[in-house]
């Protein structure tokens, strides 16, 4: 039988080892929508279409907070974390409407 600290030790281990997977699913899948946003802003500049769309992105947040009730995921931090994403996304649309 092991003492409560070295048993402690491992639970820690095992959280950590899957919040580092976690983190790295985080990353590739950023960059996976990151690849198809920068598709849409290069489509949304050949075609003289504005860079950033208010009412999609207003679904998207209800949606999201949605999912994130579902996930038992604090539906404001959600919002935040779409929000930035969103910021980002239009900031990368800009650069090809220039």
């Amino acid at each position: 039988m092991t003492d409560p600290v070295t048993r402690a030790a491992e639970v820690l281990k095992e959280h950590r080892s899957s919040i580092d997977r976690l983190d790295a699913i985080l990353v590739y899948t950023l960059g996976e929508r990151f690849k198809h946003t920068q598709a849409v802003g290069k489509l949304k500049a050949t075609h003289d279409l504005p860079p950033s769309d208010p009412s999609r992105e207003a679904d998207q947040i209800a949606r999201l907070e949605d999912l994130a009730n579902q996930a038992d995921l604090d539906p404001e931090f959600a919002k935040k974390f779409l929000n930035f994403i969103i910021a980002e996304v239009i900031q990368h649309h800009k650069t090809h409407q220039t």
